[in-house]
């Protein structure tokens, strides 16, 4: 099965969506499971995991219930206040969901970079695990060294990281984050998505050639094995339509085995998520 591992709904409010500016105005309106669905028909995309773009309890709720009507929607990455006090009645609570498969904080907006390491939140994260959560990681390069002593705190916890930790491909920035994300991919509990890539380039001009330096890095760190393909629809199309942000990852791992470009497409979010 080929499994998008990273993609998000939304009913677009402008308050709630601030952070779609207006170099990204193209994904201004409303992005539904009936738009997504055409979109896999065309690309022979099996299914996907929903992941949260806004931090309440409410849009959790609403990828369940969207998870719940439509069976291509194979799990839900949701949010929760990992600081609360109340957070094991919370997850108890979820746990209930069975296509609830993991949690996500948008730590790159937090303008302290060790914000993922404050004692509530770490509390949050030691509860995952109870429950068989996994989490997913949102961050820029300059939090990837807080990020390396969260993962290596937690070995049993299962990690990714979204979208290969967000390089600045625009700027030609590697350096940095190679050595990071190089120390990261280490830690056996911890797998990187191959997904918002397009978006970190320039918009207007990024090239396969710009991008698969930091590709080949993240494929030479994790290996196949910890790879998965991801989108980032809708925010993909503010750089290209889907289907050329499909195939940068299909021309880039085609020189790979079959099995391997099977883990990638899809093997790999079945086993990282369980679904």
């Amino acid at each position: 099965m080929t499994i998008d591992s990273h993609q998000h709904f939304w009913i677009y409010e402008a308050e709630k969506h601030a952070w779609i500016d207006d170099d990204m105005k193209v994904i201004r309106k409303n992005f539904l499971p009936e738009d997504l669905k055409l979109v896999y028909q065309t690309n022979h995309i099996d299914g996907c995991v929903a992941i949260q773009a806004d931090q309440t309890l409410a849009e959790t709720d609403f990828l369940l219930d969207l998870a719940q009507k439509n069976d291509f929607i194979k799990g839900v990455v949701g949010w929760v206040d990992l600081r609360a006090p109340n957070i094991d009645t919370v997850l108890n609570h979820y746990s209930k969901f069975i296509k609830l498969k993991g949690f996500r904080h948008v730590l790159q907006d937090e303008d302290d970079h060790n914000f993922m390491l404050r004692p509530d939140f770490l509390n949050g994260i030691a509860t995952l695990e109870k429950y068989s959560f996994t989490y997913d990681i949102l961050i820029f390069p300059h939090q990837l060294g807080a990020a390396l002593e969260l993962v290596r705190r937690f070995p049993n916890q299962k990690f990714v990281i979204d979208h290969g930790g967000k390089p600045y491909i625009k700027e030609a920035f590697y350096d940095g984050w190679a050595a990071l994300i190089k120390e990261i991919s280490k830690c056996p509990n911890v797998y990187c998505k191959l997904s918002g890539m397009t978006t970190e380039a320039d918009y207007n001009n990024w090239t396969a050639e710009q991008i698969e330096p930091y590709m080949q890095l993240i494929l030479d760190a994790f290996g196949a094995s910890k790879i998965l393909f991801g989108s980032d629809w809708p925010v993909c199309l503010v750089a290209g339509n889907y289907t050329k942000t499909k195939q940068l990852v299909t021309n880039f791992i085609s020189k790979l085995s079959s099995e391997e470009q099977t883990a990638i497409m899809g093997g790999n979010t079945i086993k990282f998520y369980d679904l």
